[in-house]
């Protein structure tokens, strides 16, 4: 906004902030929807006075919510975004502001001028060095200044933070009719005969869409990975291919439900799979251990943080490397350095070893060793040959079942 140009005036009527009970205040404060997100032109809440005190409201309204609600996430939100608009419209000396907020976008200038980008909204070449251009920080979708008030497509991010799940059916098709004949997103006319304009697949929503919406750019398909373990990449809306690529590292899929049949095809998977449990079954050892602490052992899987949590969820990216073989590569060498840590460096690790009490023989043993066994009830673990062999119960189990036993008898005396 040029500091020449005049900020329209408010329209109270449009931008209710009348204190009502706190079950309809949202609405009043037109926090519902992108009320705040609408392009400058027509953003009717631009007088600073009326923004401070839709935020004083905003805040209100958030205290009298429950905690933790999903509405009062909602309204934090909205008040964030009512606060960063607030600071635009104070930097009056800006021709264009460093920091625009339009359909939960945060869009930011860019500095850049030799790059040469594209933009998302007119499928322009951005001329950097004459055109002021913006990046969606949270997208990364990018447009010149002009076509700010002209967005539609709010930011796939927000849909990240409150859908964090994929479509799991393989290119699930309506047909152009369910379409109305329209693009899924900006509603421009499409046919197939690309008359007027040509309708384009996306092999993720299954929905047409047109060119600009569509510029057949390619994303591996997690739908297609899990029922066919297939990674060919397909060509995918410019949303789809958005939200896909933040979703890409988020470990959703819990394949044992999705589709248990898979590991009985994929060997790479029933590897990865025990690797991971052993590396849950060596974790204990590092959190009471000094020197793992203080060589942040478990921090060599900062990336794929899941691992050290559970066995079963794995992210797209878990499973493009393992089809790829670098998953493997790179966490056998991990297993590696943390069973050496435990079985040979650390004293303190070794005396958290345990002998065989079926045969009291043999080397130390440690429950993620794969020759071994471990006691479902007691945590034990013995030689896996003696384990199986055995036709009594786990001496242990008795040991302490024996105990108990004799305890009882001296709490009724007392």
């Amino acid at each position: 906004m040029s500091s020449s140009e005049e900020i329209p005036a408010a329209k109270p009527e449009l931008f209710n902030v009348t204190r009502t009970p706190s079950s309809d205040r949202t609405m009043d404060l037109g926090l519902a929807e992108d009320h705040f997100s609408r392009p400058v032109g027509s953003f009717v809440a631009s007088d600073i006075e009326q923004l401070k005190l839709a935020i004083e409201e905003c805040k209100k309204l958030i205290l009298e919510l429950p905690e933790h609600s999903e509405r009062q996430k909602d309204t934090v939100v909205k008040l964030i975004h009512l606060r960063l608009k607030l600071q635009e419209l104070k930097d009056p000396e800006e021709d264009e502001p460093n920091l625009r907020i339009l359909l939960e976008h945060r869009f930011s200038k860019e500095k850049s001028k030799s790059v040469k980008q594209t933009c998302d909204k007119c499928s322009t070449i951005i001329w950097g060095l004459i055109q002021t251009w913006y990046t969606c920080t949270g997208c990364y979708y990018r447009c010149h200044s002009k076509c700010m008030n002209l967005i539609t497509k709010p930011c796939v991010r927000s849909k990240v933070s409150h859908q964090s799940e994929y479509e799991l059916s393989i290119c699930p098709e309506i047909g152009l009719d369910r379409q109305d004949y329209r693009c899924a997103e900006c509603r421009a006319p499409v046919s197939l005969r690309g008359v007027p304009s040509e309708a384009r697949q996306c092999d993720y929503t299954g929905q047409y869409y047109c060119s600009t919406c569509h510029w057949n750019d390619t994303a591996v398909i997690p739908a297609r990975v899990i029922h066919n373990w297939e990674f060919e990449p397909r060509k995918v809306c410019r949303s789809s291919m958005r939200y896909l690529a933040l979703m890409i590292p988020r470990p959703v899929l819990k394949l044992k439900e999705i589709n248990p049949l898979l590991f009985n095809f994929v060997e790479e998977l029933v590897e990865i799979r025990k690797l991971r449990q052993d590396i849950l079954l060596m974790k204990p050892y590092f959190i009471t251990c000094k020197e793992a602490m203080e060589a942040r052992l478990l921090l060599q899987l900062q990336d794929r943080q899941h691992f050290v949590e559970n066995d079963d969820m794995y992210s797209l990216q878990d499973l493009i490397d393992i089809s790829t073989g670098r998953l493997s590569c790179s966490l056998t060498e991990i297993h590696t350095t943390f069973a050496k840590h435990i079985k040979l460096d650390c004293e303190r690790c070794q005396a958290k070893g345990f002998v065989c009490e079926l045969c009291k023989e043999g080397d130390i043993l440690f429950p993620f060793d794969s020759h071994t066994s471990v006691c479902h009830d007691c945590s034990a673990v013995f030689h896996r040959d003696c384990y199986y062999d055995n036709s009594t119960t786990c001496p242990r189990c008795a040991r302490l079942t024996e105990r108990k036993q004799d305890d009882i008898p001296d709490e009724k005396e007392a």
